[in-house]
């Protein structure tokens, strides 16, 4: 049976490429809104820390219809950190729309989705989105898709794949590169003629296999998956397998079905091979299981997931500050939280340490990981997080470490630094070659040279620079590789900051606080550019004599200090610092906090006496 009545597609691309701008246009002449209704701008970006960093973190389902067709969309993210929501989300679908933007053309993130597509041999229509861009490129980019879809080894049937001309913040399309029509009549089109119906079978149940794990405190665990086959009916008692466990958990009961229509879950009795469907009521599901019929068990592979290459280590706060701004701050509370995001998120590791307080988690980048920390301090948790670090692999007998295809695209004039510092960082170029009146740089470089780099890179470039990384692959550890070359100001006392101890503070570097801020000892209040750590007393007070009073204070002037958020802290800290996060602060310390042992320990650690 084919069903003519329904196509599953992917929307995938680099950040920033317009993805969810396009899915509201797509659900907008879809019939999802009604033709009053007050459009949100990216609605599909329903998460806080979505709207705030206008970036998507989570894949998401919606639907629209076409004639007689319901399109499901799934929504993915574009930034490389979070490429385990595109790569679990492909079995959902029959095809893909590969999006590259008209100026910029394919970047490091469009080749990762892309290979991922290829290789699930999914049908692919290429979208040159934002082709109204006055520096568009509309030829050479094209060429370039073209060239890249021949280099990641593509089938002469995907080499034909359609290409579709959008402007997606308009809502328009077309065929051709020059021409637009009022509406997105030529995209859907495309998809209804590009990706094939399912031919299914709609005997027995399932299987069903499970993508997505969303989370309800009434209804517990919540599945989202495709039926690859059959029929799965609300209240029906099913088998739940996995391809990589042979035990098998008979008697589980689907409560609760729903199919997804527009932006709302509705209610149904049924549904039959090729729906993407959401249900309830099978306690310790996870992602990557197959809900069957008891009678004919018959698990679904789940795709390969790419390893993390960052880790951190998360810990119980510690700090004198403890438990005064937090509301979870326990190492039970901690250590729950973090095997829960676990059930959710495909690319994450977390493991227990030596340590009952620690924990070490593995993900995908920096970004990866300040997320989940953002996340957790806005649910109310403290605790402390130390520096980044990469994952080491020892192959054939040989340290190996993970590196990373970076693009950077900046103004001709600005190359140099670009070249400098990628050269400290033991980075080897690939290609340099003009796009307008802009280069783009390409480089191999490892991954922990990248750490920091981000703010530099922005002075370097005057924020005109665009900077993009992506995993390459494990390669031969390249040697020693400084980190930072400042040192920390660090407080000598518990108390408060004030102005008189900050301005004679300041001529020893650059502050991070402000008159009036807690601080303790071994507190981080400043950098120096001295590559040793300095000593400063923020808290000393100027003493009181017949001729001076503590109120002139006044009349110091102290530099503006910028706060730092959350990724900059993370960029800045150093191996013997941790970063404490609770949901009111942030605040860089020294691992050891007294000052005379914190001194012997780095005597003892340079002399190994």
């Amino acid at each position: 049976m084919l069903r003519e009545d329904l196509r599953n597609v992917a929307i995938i691309a680099h950040v920033d490429h317009g993805k969810t701008t396009l899915v509201n246009q797509m659900m907008a002449q879809g019939g999802v809104f009604r033709e009053n209704q007050q459009i949100e701008d990216r609605v599909m970006d329903s998460n806080d820390l979505e709207r705030e960093r206008g970036i998507t973190i989570l894949a998401k389902n919606t639907s629209a219809r076409y004639k007689d067709v319901k399109i499901n969309i799934v929504d993915t993210p574009g930034h490389a950190d979070f490429s385990g929501e595109v790569e679990r989300v492909l079995k959902m679908v029959s095809g893909a729309l590969i999006l590259v933007d008209a100026a910029e053309g394919p970047l490091p993130q469009t080749r990762f989705v892309m290979q991922k597509a290829l290789q699930l041999g999914l049908k692919l229509i290429l979208v040159i989105n934002k082709v109204d861009r006055p520096d568009a490129r509309i030829a050479e980019v094209v060429e370039e898709m073209q060239l890249l879809m021949m280099d990641l080894d593509a089938t002469d049937e995907q080499l034909d794949s359609p290409i579709v001309y959008c402007c997606g913040r308009q809502g328009t399309a077309s065929l051709t590169p020059d021409g637009q029509q009022d509406d997105l009549t030529p995209l859907f089109d495309t998809i209804v003629n590009t990706i094939p119906p399912m031919d299914v079978d709609v005997d027995g149940a399932g299987p069903l296999l499970v993508s997505c794990i969303d989370y309800n405190e009434f209804v517990g665990r919540i599945g989202v998956g495709k039926i690859e086959r059959g029929v799965i009916k609300a209240n029906e008692t099913v088998s739940v397998c996995n391809f990589n466990d042979p035990k098998v958990r008979n008697n589980c009961r689907i409560v609760n079905l729903y199919q997804i229509e527009g932006l709302e879950r509705v209610p149904v009795a049924e549904a039959k091979a090729g729906d993407i469907v959401v249900f309830s009521g099978i306690e310790g599901l996870n992602i990557g299981d197959t809900v069957c019929s008891p009678t004919k068990i018959e698990p679904v592979q789940f795709v390969s997931i790419e390893e993390p290459t960052v880790e951190m280590t998360f810990s119980v706060n510690d700090s004198p500050f403890a438990s005064k701004e937090g509301k979870f701050v326990t190492t039970r509370q901690l250590r729950d939280r973090l095997y829960k995001e676990l059930l959710r998120d495909v690319s994450l590791r977390v493991s227990d340490t030596d340590k009952a307080d620690s924990f070490r988690v593995c993900g995908r980048g920096e970004m990866h990981l300040s997320i989940l920390i953002e996340t957790m301090r806005r649910e109310g948790y403290e605790f402390q997080v130390s520096t980044p670090k990469v994952l080491y692999k020892e192959i054939d007998g040989v340290l190996h470490e993970p590196v990373e295809r970076f693009v950077a695209d900046v103004p001709e004039d600005m190359t140099g630094p670009v070249f400098s510092a990628m050269g400290n960082r033991k980075g080897v170029l690939l290609q340099m070659s003009a796009v307008g009146d802009r280069m783009r740089l390409e480089f191999i470089v490892p991954s922990r040279g990248l750490f920091g780099y981000k703010s530099e890179f922005l002075t370097d470039t005057k924020g005109q620079g665009i900077m993009n990384t992506i995993f390459f692959e494990y390669e031969p550890y390249k040697g020693e590789m400084q980190r930072r070359n400042t040192g920390s100001l660090v407080a000598f006392e518990t108390g408060e900051a004030v102005t008189y101890g900050l301005f004679n503070a300041q001529g020893r570097g650059t502050l991070f606080v402000t008159p009036g801020t807690p601080v303790y000892e071994g507190m981080v209040v400043g950098y120096t550019n001295l590559s040793e750590d300095i000593n400063v007393n923020v808290c000393k007070t100027k003493h009181l004599t017949n001729t001076r009073s503590s109120g002139s204070d006044d009349a110091l002037t102290l530099v503006p200090v910028s706060k730092m958020s959350l990724e900059e802290c993370l960029e800045f800290i150093a191996d013997d610092e941790l970063l404490e996060v609770t949901p009111k602060s942030l605040r860089i310390r020294k691992r050891i906090l007294d000052s005379e042992l914190r001194a012997k320990a780095r005597f003892k650690e340079k002399t190994g006496k």
